[in-house]
Formats: C-alpha cells, structure tokens, sequence
C-alpha cells in the first residue's frame, strides 16, 4: 500500500517491479501514482496503464463520482454515483481508459465541471479509480488531507479495494463463498 507517496530510488523501483511482477498486490492512493516528464520511470508509466498526470483541481472540493463498473469486486456493492469528500483531483494524459489492459472502475461525473477554483477540471474524462488487469493493482485518486476516510461510501470503496488486492484466489474476488 503507497499512502501519497512512491518509490523514489532506483533500489526502491526495482524491488517494486519485482514484487509486482512476481504477483504482489498494490493499492495506491493520490500522489503514489503521480508521475510526469521528469519520472523516468517507464515500468511505472506502464504500470499505470500509460497513465501520465496531466492536471489537477485545486482547492480540495468534493466531487459526485460515477461507477464505471458496477460488476467489480470492488465497486459492485456502491451506489451507481456518490459525492466523495473533498480532495484534489487529477486528470491523466493520455486517459487511463484509452488503455485495453485498463478498467476503470470510478470516474468523475461530469456535472461536476469545471472542477476547482485556483487550478480548475474544465471537463475532460476524469478515472478516479482503476486497475491495470496486468497486475493485482488498484489506484485510488482518494487520498489528499484529512478527510479520506469521512464518507462510508467512500470508506466501503478503500476497504473492498483493500480486500480485492490482498485476495488469495486466482479470480481475485475475495467477495465469493
């Protein structure tokens, strides 16, 4: 689990492929999948679904998110929207959706563009939460200041998330009897 943070040496990087690719499971919140021009990091890049941070809103602002995804483990329990605390939200360029190998789970809806005050979302397809089928990974966009965990919905998302990535089963739905 990256908590708004990621390998930064090239020691800690390849101990991460190599967990990744050996099967470890991953759940990274905001910053942990931040990457851009200067990263050099293309596993990660790829790792992410050819995802690069392209903008963000700022201020911290809830958001009404949309489930992409409702047959997921780990979204198929939630509401078909909800309005998630405040955070800071990042689009990706290219969309982590253009990618085959990628499923977006959650997204931004779009009534809530533009999106911010300072640095604004002026529209745009926003994944919020995804997982490259490649690996036992989940990004969550969730994760800046205190109020990640304020919101049950949101909080049901995290902990299926959680269960989903450290599942022992070959499906990787931990969910199953």
């Amino acid at each position: 689990m990256m908590i708004n943070d990621f390998p930064h040496s090239a020691e800690q990087r390849k101990a991460f492929e190599k967990y990744m690719e050996n099967g470890g499971g991953w759940l990274g919140f905001h910053v942990a999948a931040y990457n851009d021009r200067s990263t050099n990091w293309p596993w990660f890049v790829n790792f992410l679904g050819g995802a690069v941070f392209n903008r963000n809103s700022w201020p911290p602002l809830p958001a009404k998110l949309v489930i992409d995804d409702n047959k997921h483990p780990v979204t198929k329990a939630l509401p078909a929207t909800f309005i998630a605390p405040l955070n800071e939200w990042y689009q990706w360029k290219p969309s982590p959706r253009d990618n085959k190998k990628v499923k977006v789970l959650a997204s931004l809806s779009i009534d809530n563009y533009p999106l911010g005050l300072k640095d604004i979302l002026p529209d745009g397809d926003t994944p919020v939460v995804w997982t490259n089928t490649d690996y036992r990974m989940i990004y969550l966009n969730m994760g800046h200041g205190d109020n990640i965990f304020s919101d049950a919905t949101q909080n049901k998302l995290i902990i299926d998330a959680f269960r989903w990535v450290t599942a022992n089963d070959k499906k990787g739905d931990p969910f199953k009897k």
